[in-house]
């Protein structure tokens, strides 16, 4: 299980930097984040004092739209090529194929995580941050960015379109994403706090966000993400039997 796990671990790490479309994810990613990071820091001399946790609450909304692009192409393609058959007579498991793709794009997101950093070596050199309020925010965009990769990771099982895959993580990823958000203006307090508790942002902007690491919100990400690395190797699994 290892073992293979590693295989195609390392071979969808060949595979991610070797793709057009994951170097122009990571130049719109950096771009964008940039010129946030330049406001803020500009708008900070004069106003209010510069937000560790900007760029985690960005990606917390990006990640709707660049985690299906991470992985619209991880199963879709095989299954498209008919790769997937192959690699599914090789002598790794289902699960292992699934893991490794999944440790893969979250490698390829953690990378990208890492660069942004950059922000907040330049806040320290400059300011004195809340360094307690980023290392929360930062643990929590990880493993909310983990979440939506399983997700997109998900419907890329379920077609050999990629542009398909993507369309349908994404519209589910903006759903959740807007829980939080319909969370905020549901009048019926009840009905708002399950709506938080339902969406990927809730467990986010109240927690991480805000510099407090909750066990429940940790829990929340972890199981989004098992559960939905179990559905897609049962989807893998039936390929068996076409």
């Amino acid at each position: 299980m290892l073992r293979g796990t590693a295989v195609i671990f390392w071979r969808e790490i060949g595979q991610y930097f070797a793709s057009p479309v994951a170097y122009l994810v990571a130049f719109a990613l950096l771009l964008l984040t940039g010129l946030l990071f330049n406001a803020d820091l500009t708008f900070s001399m004069t106003v209010k004092a510069a937000d560790p946790a900007l760029i985690p609450s960005f990606l917390s909304l990006a990640m709707v739209v660049f985690a299906p692009l991470l992985t619209m192409r991880l199963l879709a393609e095989e299954s498209r090529e008919g790769t997937l058959e192959l690699l599914l007579t090789a002598p790794v498991s289902d699960m292992a194929v699934v893991v490794g793709k999944f440790l893969g794009a979250w490698f390829y997101y953690t990378m990208l995580l890492l660069v942004t950093l950059v922000y907040q070596f330049i806040l320290l050199a400059i300011t004195q941050p809340d360094l307690g309020h980023t290392i929360s925010a930062y643990i929590g965009i990880w493993l909310y960015g983990g979440a939506t990769l399983a997700v997109g990771l998900l419907f890329s099982a379920l077609t050999e379109n990629q542009i398909v895959a993507a369309f349908l993580s994404m519209s589910v990823l903006l759903l959740l994403w807007l829980g939080d958000l319909a969370g905020e203006i549901v009048a019926n307090l009840d009905l708002a706090r399950i709506l938080r508790q339902l969406s990927l942002g809730g467990h986010y902007t109240t927690s991480f966000g805000v510099g407090l690491i909750r066990f429940e919100d940790i829990a929340y990400y972890a199981g989004i993400i098992v559960v939905m690395l179990f559905i897609t190797i049962r989807i893998v699994e039936s390929h068996r039997w076409r």
